[in-house]
Formats: structure tokens, sequence, C-alpha cells
């Protein structure tokens, strides 16, 4: 199944235009310049650099130009920058210094020794977990994530490397990623695609001890598929991408690997053949023997199968096969619709496993039955989501809602259990606070807690640098902001205008660069758009229906009102993409980019284009409040909201997801109360009344409060609760210490 001698990870050797080696690295002691050119050279290859603020910045300063536009990509700015101007540069003693301290403290990232895991998950050392998930959002120099389930698993994967645990992540390397969004003259949003030069990226083949790329093979329909894997370090974690461009394949099956969930349902289930049981080949080629195998949402549920396979050719009986591949696998749950379930019909099934029901020992109406909720109804669609759940030693939504809603949508698979009995728990998201921390702020809570920069040496009282992101993580640190000697209401409301500053700024920069490649000349002035004073409203996610994005604007009279009021302003900020095959999502963006435009909303709305996780930065930071109003209870979970609080910025949302459990009243706003009507037009009709309600009885009239000094201390304490009581406790770090306790661990 795999061609490979003795597995060696490394790349390719150095040649021109080739790739930049730096697994290999052994530091001369006696060239200081060599030892800091290899070691960046290193660094720009692992993303640890996306979340250590420092690191950005020495790579930003290398060429601010090529930093901006090229998605802030560290290893295009090596290509850019000769090794010659590297080593001229490096002789500014200052900036030479920078990156030594930079590289120090990576390096004493990947060798610390007591990591969380050392003490309390040593087991997966050796036998790590392997998380499979058709999409990873890690960074937008990376663009093969689609939405909320990739940033999850980016997320996840980042705090498993923070916490040291045995970790290996598995994936598809899609050449074409994920669309970029261009708006129209009509304001209808339009894909296009750009291609992915992995040489450019941060991340190298998986080769052989000869220096070859490692090649298996997966049986998709009449096909022997072959694929060959890319290995993205981020920080302690390898994540491993699968590719079928190979020369070998026909254009059609190199093709699988094009784009995120490209095609049709052919290519979707061709996708997760390859995914599942490809990633477990991929793993027996490498050696890894993981302890457990957690299928990130049901597109990895094939690797089910395979284990199965495995098992049958090892002598177990079909029931022995079941048995130890259920206590074996994982699976979380993140649709609450019954729509996002993958499902494929007996014939789609029948034709892509042609070739590998020849290899698998029992009839394959058997494993067909796997599948079904109703296991003697032929007709019945194969569903993704039921193979997972019959086949895996526990299951959890993403959040206490979700768990519930679950139990509910999957009870007929447990028929002898009542609802409350459907062994489906839940772990609630939470989201990598390090990466989603803008530097701005990054800087703020660094000389709070050392005085100095990020890495620096610090003074004796103070926090020693390497410390100071451990305890950004805790409780007790946010429990401090409880102390107006820590912070004053002063410096937090100072940073709250910088941070909306440099928001608004930035949409002014988009929107000129939006109007110049239109060349139109109906929008108005770009530097005139919004007002650094006004209260900022933001809503950015992926335009699906269910997620309401025009609510507010269904009180368009009343909002154009508050707009233009000179004392107590208003103002609101959108972005977001609609699937390509998404026209009512689409609709909904037209609509909104329409009323920017060519209403009375002119100059108090607008839309960014692209939305990227650069975009999701900008706007979680400098917006004053995040808008989240899904139809409840579609909303799984939700993260984006758990970005704003480390910002100062609070939630107005649905009691939907996570929101539901974090809003204490205090610490934000809720819309609505913790249920809903059945009717969907009903639902509608109140969720639009309670949030134009709760928005200007509440949200509005605290902002503009303002005691003599020009500050607003009662919406600064409520700041606070949010940092306090939110922060802290929406973090995968804690998320993932969960799941070690509650589910890898498990026996």
């Amino acid at each position: 199944m795999c061609r490979a001698g003795p597995t060696v990870l490394r790349v390719a050797p150095e040649v021109s235009g080739g790739w930049i080696t730096f697994m290999t690295y052994k530091p001369s002691t006696g060239d200081d310049l060599t030892q800091l050119v290899t070691g960046l050279n290193k660094l720009a290859r692992n993303l640890w650099w996306t979340w250590d603020q420092e690191a950005q910045e020495i790579f930003q300063e290398l060429s601010p130009r090529c930093w901006q536009n090229l998605y802030h990509n560290a290893v295009a700015i090596l290509h850019e920058v000769s090794e010659y101007e590297l080593r001229v540069r490096l002789q500014n003693a200052d900036f030479a210094a920078r990156v030594r301290e930079v590289l120090g403290a990576f390096e004493a990232y990947m060798q610390e020794p007591e990591t969380w895991a050392h003490q309390h998950a040593a087991a997966l050392r050796d036998k790590p977990v392997a998380y499979f998930s058709a999409e990873f959002g890690f960074h937008e120099t990376l663009p093969i994530a689609a939405g909320g389930l990739g940033m999850l698993a980016g997320d996840h994967a980042k705090s498993a490397s923070d916490l040291g645990l045995g970790f290996v992540g598995i994936s598809l390397f899609y050449r074409e990623g994920y669309f970029q969004q261009a708006i129209d003259s009509n304001n209808w949003q339009t894909e296009y695609y750009t291609l992915l030069n992995p040489r450019n990226l941060p991340m190298e083949p998986v080769l052989d001890e000869e220096g070859q790329p490692i090649i298996c093979n997966v049986e998709i329909g009449m096909n022997q598929v072959s694929f060959q894997a890319w290995r993205v370090n981020v920080g302690r974690v390898p994540v491993y991408l699968l590719d079928t461009n190979r020369p070998e394949n026909e254009q059609h099956v190199r093709d699988l690997t094009l784009r995120v969930y490209g095609g049709d349902s052919t290519t979707r289930i061709m996708q997760e053949i390859l995914l599942g049981i490809g990633g477990v080949r991929l793993m027996r080629a490498l050696k890894v023997v993981p302890s457990v195998y957690h299928m990130n949402e049901g597109h990895a549920a094939f690797l089910t199968l395979e284990l199965i396979r495995e098992k049958l050719d090892a002598g177990m009986t079909y029931e022995q096969a079941l048995k130890q591949t259920r206590a074996e696998c994982l699976f979380t749950t993140h649709t609450p619709v019954e729509a996002g379930h993958d499902r494929f019909s007996p014939d789609l099934m029948d034709y892509v496993m042609h070739r590998f029901r020849t290899r698998i020992s029992t009839p394959f109406a058997e494993l067909m039955k796997l599948g079904r909720v109703n296991p003697e109804d032929m007709q019945e669609p194969f569903c993704m989501t039921v193979l997972a759940l019959k086949l895996s030693r526990a299951a959890n939504g993403v959040s206490e809602l979700h768990g519930r809603v679950s139990r509910h949508m999957w009870h007929s698979l447990y028929p002898g259990k009542p609802v409350e009995q459907v062994p489906i728990g839940h772990i609630t998201n939470g989201v990598h606070l390090m990466g989603w921390t803008k530097g701005t702020v990054r800087r703020f809570w660094s000389r709070k807690l050392t005085g100095q920069s990020l890495h620096s040496v610090p003074k004796p009282e103070q926090l020693p640098p390497a410390e100071w992101d451990r305890s950004f993580n805790t409780p007790e640190f946010w429990q401090r902001l409880g102390d107006p000697e820590f912070v004053s209401d002063e410096e937090l409301w100072a940073l709250r205008y910088h941070l909306r500053r440099e928001l608004i700024e930035f949409a002014r920069r988009r929107l000129l660069i939006q109007r110049q490649r239109l060349a139109q000349g109906d929008f108005i002035a770009f530097d005139q758009l919004l007002n650094p004073d006004a209260l900022t409203i933001g809503f950015a996610r992926r335009f699906a229906t269910y997620k309401r994005a025009p609510l507010i604007f269904q009180q368009f009279e009343n909002i154009v009102k508050l707009t233009r009021d000179r004392e107590r302003p208003v103002q609101f900020i959108f972005a977001g993409k609609a699937h390509p095959r998404d026209d009512d999502g689409k609709r909904y963006i037209q609509h909104i980019i329409h009323l920017s435009k060519y209403s009375d909303l002119q100059g108090h709305l607008v839309f960014l284009e692209n939305y990227d996780m650069h975009v999701a930065r900008q706007m979680v930071s400098g917006c004053d409040i995040w808008l989240n109003n899904p139809r409840r209870p579609l909303e799984a979970s939700g993260t984006s909201g758990m970005k704003c609080g480390v910002h100062g910025c609070m939630n107005l949302s649905i009691l939907d997801g996570w929101w539901r459990e974090g809003f204490d009243g205090t610490n934000g706003f809720g819309i609505g109360e913790d249920s809903h009507p059945d009717s969907v037009e009903e639902q509608d009709r109140v969720d639009s009344t309670n949030l134009y309600r709760v928005l200007t009885e509440e949200v509005v009239p605290l902002f503009y409060e303002r005691d003599r000094q020009g500050i607003p201390r009662r919406w600064l304490q409520r700041v606070r609760r949010a940092m306090m009581t939110l922060v802290p406790s929406y973090t995968t770090d804690r998320m993932v210490r969960e799941y070690t306790e509650r589910y890898y661990l498990m026996k």
C-alpha cells in the first residue's frame, strides 16, 4: 500500500529553486550569522511563528510590503530576501539580538521537557492521538479551511502542541485551497482560485531515507490511487496533508485534492475515502501507532472500515474486528442540521468501494449496515455520521445544547435507551488564545506582565517572559482584571480606542482596494468611511442562511436613525463568504452590500470582501460588539465570539451554542430567552424585536454613558467581567485537556 524504506522525515536537498534545508540543522559554533540564517529558515517552516508576536515582527521587518501582500507568509519572505541581504541585515546588532532571542525562545519551546502532557498524559507520547479532519485552519498563509470546523481543528493542533500532547493530524492538501471571494459590479459574490505552491508554504514533503517521496495507495472506484504527503509543523505537532497530484494518476484523480469540498457528491465521497482509508495507511507507512483515532466530524469515518479490514486480515472475526475498532475510535459531531450530515446512495457506495470491497473478507452488505439507521433498509443512504457513531467508543457534541440536540437527533440509533441516556456527551469548543490575540493586545498584556518585550530578560520582581504566555491562559491572570491597580479604566479605554482605530483604517484600505478593482465611482470616499468614535458592531462568518446575517436590518428605518444619531452613533462592519453553491447566502451578501452603497446606511455600513483569518483578527479586536444571531439551536457552538474578550470586545448574541453557557447577565448581552419558538417565521420575528430592544435599551446607552473624564465606567466594568469569566474558560487549552482526560485516556 505504501512504497517506502525506513521512514526518515526530512526535506529534500537544497537546490536552485528547491527546498530550504532545515531538518538537519546543526548550528556552527564558528559562524553566528550562519546559525541565525539557518535558524530563521527552520523557524519559517514551523507555524509556531504564527502565534509568537516577535517572530512575526522579524519576518515583517525583512520586507514590510511582501509581508502585507503575501498573506504574512514567512517562507515567502525568505524567498524574497536573498541570503546575502539577510546576512547583511543581520550585521545590525540590535536586529541580530532580536533574532537570537526569538530563535532561543523557539528552541526552548520545542525542547521543553516539563509540559502539561508530560505530567498528565505520558501514555500518549509513544502512541499519539491521530486527529482526522477534512480541513485545518492554521493561518491565512495556508488557506485549506472553509470555516469554523477547520478553525477549530487548527486551534486544537496548536493547543496540543502547547500542552506537549502526543498528537498527529491528518487532512488533505488542497492545492487551490478554499476560494477567494470577489464582489462584482452587481454586488454578487464571485469565486476564483489561486494555485498554492508548496515551495512557498510552511510545509515539507514526507520522504524516505533515499530522499524520495513516500507513496501510498488507496482503492477508489475502479482506480488504484497513489498519493504522497506533506508535513506541516505546528509547533511540536506534525499534521500530514495527503495529495493525489501524482503523475501516475489520471487527471480526474489528481484533482481529487484540488479544492476544499470541491465538486459533487462523487468527489466528496472520494475525498473522504482518501482522508479516512488513506490516512490510516499513511500512519502505517510512518510507523505511527495511534492510541486513539479522533474523527473531527464524519468526513473521516471511512477510517473505521480500514481498521476493520486490517483486523480481519490479522485473523479476527468480524465481531471481534468491530469491537476492537470501536475501542480505538472517538467521534466529534459539529452539525445540528440534518442536511449537514454526509449521506451517499447505495449505488454510489457500490461504485466507489468497488476495489476496496474485494480486499475485505466480510460481505459488503454487512459494511453497508454500519452506515444505516435501519440496517435492513437496503435503500437507505449510507450516512457517515451513523458509521462514526456506531464505531466509536465515545461521541460528543461541541456545546451543552448541541449535545442535547444531537442526542435527540440520533435517538433512533439507540432505541432501547431514553433520550437522556443516548451516549453522546459534549465538550464545548474553545480558541487558541495566543493565536487569536492581536499583536497590539499581546504587547499591551506583555508589558503589564513583564514590563518589557516578549523575550527580553526580566527584572527580578517581574514575571519571566517565558512564563507570561502560560499565565495568559490561566483564570488567575484574568481575575486580576478586577483590580483597577493592575489595569485602569483609562488604560483599558485607550486600548479600545487604539484597536477601533486600527480596524477602521484597515477597513478603509480594504475598501479602497475593492473600489479600485471595480473602477466604480458610486462609492463614497474611502477615507470618510466609518467613525472612530462610534459604537462599532461587527458580523463576520460563513453566510449560511441559518446565521441570518441581515436580521438586524429588518428594523431598517430604526437602524438608520441609530446610525445617524450625532450624539450616539452606531456603525456596522460585515464580512464573510457564502458557499459557492449557496445562492441564498450570496443573496444575503448582495443585500447587505446594496444597503452599504445605495441606502441611507451609506458610510455607516461596510462589507469587507474576501474574509479570511487576517480579516477575522482585525474585526474581533477592533469591534466593540460582536453580533451573532443564528436561528437557535442550529449554531452547534460558534467560536468567533470567543476571540473577542481578550481584546475587550463584547458579545451580543442569541443564547445558542457556547454563548448559552458563557453569558451570565454581566459579561456581554443576550438576545431573547433560553428557548425558542417552533415556527421559523415566529422565531425570526421575535429575535429581530429582541435584538433591536437589547441594542437600543442596553448596549447603546451603556456605551455612551460617560463620566466627567469621558470614560464609560459601567461599560468597562462589563468588559472586565467578559475578560474575567470568558477568556480563560473558552480556550482550546481547556478543551484539549478535557478531551485528554475524558476521552483520549479512557480505557
